[in-house]
């Protein structure tokens, strides 16, 4: 069947970007594979990071789709776009269901994209990572993409008023290589080599990162271990 939802919500989104005049920058986007399937497992600061999770891949010309809470499909207005645009719902009381429709998705060569903190870092980094992203690659037999994202903190997240109209804002989307666990790894020492690349990743990304804080009362979307006042994790 062809995809009619997903296409036009790019479309939207690449317009807007260049409306803002947002400074995107895509990194390594060379390791996601150009076809079968895949997880991409990606650090969360902001509720906008899936749209640029998703960009990231369409160098690839890859369709991620996310596993997102239940509640986000229950909306009236993004309820219709996340299904129209085959993402996962994920009710966090009964999460099997879920998993084994990653897992299929998986084996059908979709690619798959996982926020593995399992909400927004209030710290802005990489805190506790669960496992499933590590599992679901080694059970369908499929790469993992670990992933960071960087400023999108800075649109909208947890706790802050939304700057949606914000123009010439730079953001970062870096890539690394896969890890390809298999079935008799260890899902947790996978998961620890995942969150330890993920963190190199957001270092980097901070580390080149075109802006600094304007001033005190901006020092907000910095983590603490950088001089900012966010939280500690």
């Amino acid at each position: 069947m062809p995809e009619l939802v997903y296409p036009s919500v790019i479309l939207f989104a690449k317009t807007m970007f260049r409306v803002l005049d947002l400074k995107l920058r895509v990194e390594g986007s060379e390791h996601v594979p150009a076809r079968g399937g895949a997880v991409i497992a990606c650090n969360h600061v902001s509720y906008l990071d899936f749209v640029f999770c998703g960009l990231g891949a369409r160098p690839a010309k890859r369709l991620v789709r996310f596993m997102a809470k239940k509640e986000v499909f229950d909306h009236r207005i993004s309820g219709p776009l996340m299904r129209g645009m085959g993402h996962i719902p994920v009710d966090r009381a009964a999460g099997r269901g879920a998993y084994d429709e990653a897992v299929a998705r998986l084996r059908s060569g979709e690619v798959v994209g996982v926020f593995p903190e399992a909400t927004i870092s209030p710290s802005f980094t990489v805190e506790d990572v669960k496992s499933g992203a590590a599992r679901m690659a080694a059970q369908a037999g499929v790469p993992l993409v670990p992933m960071a994202v960087w400023g999108t903190q800075r649109l909208w997240t947890k706790g802050r008023p939304r700057t949606l109209t914000r123009r010439h804002l730079p953001i970062s989307v870096l890539m690394g290589e896969p890890l390809r666990p298999g079935p008799g790894d260890d899902p947790e020492a996978v998961t620890r080599d995942l969150r330890d690349r993920m963190s190199l990743l957001l270092d980097k990304a901070q580390a080149e990162y075109p802006e600094a804080p304007a001033g005190p009362a901006d020092l907000w979307w910095l983590p603490a271990h950088l001089g900012g006042t966010a939280p500690a994790p």
